[in-house]
């Protein structure tokens, strides 16, 4: 029984249903968000919510009764345990924000699609490396902080006023977002040479410390890759050499025939 449970949960095709029901419920809570479609089809919506509840919860189960504590050493199962025991909470009352919270199953997608959960994988490993990365961005931060306050402080308090109004900015700055024409221009009108301190600001984070970002990333993403082809690879060497040690066994036994069947 536990032994074709295991290959119906395991099955590419019970796993595709999965994966149809999480893009049905997400593509459902969306539409509860519009009054419009609710007035029409606010019972069928709700039903079909239940339902999706309903196969998440048997997915779970299924998968209990097949791995039982097992179930607990995958990550990605505790992270689907956790998403399908959030969409069981109360949502009445004082717990009605929990509502909101409904559309962390969508993050379903991640668990059910493998390569989604490389992804995801390549940027949790990339986060040790990612450490050095922050600390030299954060310290050129708070240098060009200290610095802009010292400078245009006085000039542009709503910008550069305080550490604090400087580091925001700054990180406006860095993202891109109205730099030149929201911030830096009005500056130089004050500081001609304000674009000499921008400038080099902008090139160092946006253009030198993110790219860093990008690069750990995607090199955490090929290690991991590469650590599932070499497990892989291990995988089928054992199977071989098992095979290998089968047959010698095999052939080991046929030179070797009982000694009455030689007397015949």
């Amino acid at each position: 029984m536990v032994e074709r449970l295991r290959k119906l949960v395991e099955s590419a095709r019970f796993q595709n249903v999965i994966l149809a029901v999480i893009i049905i419920n997400a593509i459902v809570i969306g539409m509860e968000t519009s009054p419009a479609i609710m007035a029409g089809f606010g019972s069928i919506l709700h039903a079909l919510d239940t339902i999706a509840i309903v196969i998440f919860v048997i997915e779970i189960l299924l998968k209990l009764c097949v791995y039982r504590l097992k179930f607990f050493k995958n990550g990605w199962n505790i992270f689907d345990f956790i998403i399908v025991g959030v969409a069981l909470l109360p949502t009445g009352g004082s717990l009605s924000v929990l509502r909101a919270l409904r559309i962390l199953r969508a993050l379903r997608l991640v668990s059910a699609m493998p390569k989604m959960r490389k992804v995801v994988q390549g940027l949790f490993a990339a986060i040790p490396s990612m450490g050095t990365v922050i600390i030299l961005l954060g310290l050129v931060f708070y240098i060009a902080a200290v610095m802009a306050t010292k400078l245009f402080g006085d000039s542009f308090p709503q910008w550069f006023g305080s550490i604090g109004s400087s580091l925001y900015s700054l990180f406006q700055i860095m993202t891109l977002e109205s730099w030149s024409m929201g911030i830096v221009r009005p500056i130089m009108e004050v500081y001609p040479w304000a674009w000499g301190f921008f400038v080099p600001f902008v090139l160092v984070t946006s253009f030198v410390v993110l790219n860093l970002f990008i690069a750990i990333i995607v090199n955490a993403m090929h290690e991991e890759t590469d650590e599932e082809q070499a497990a892989q690879r291990n995988e089928i060497l054992e199977e071989i050499r098992a095979l290998r040690r089968e047959i010698k066994a095999i052939r080991t036994d046929g030179s070797n025939p009982p000694l009455h069947d030689t007397a015949r």
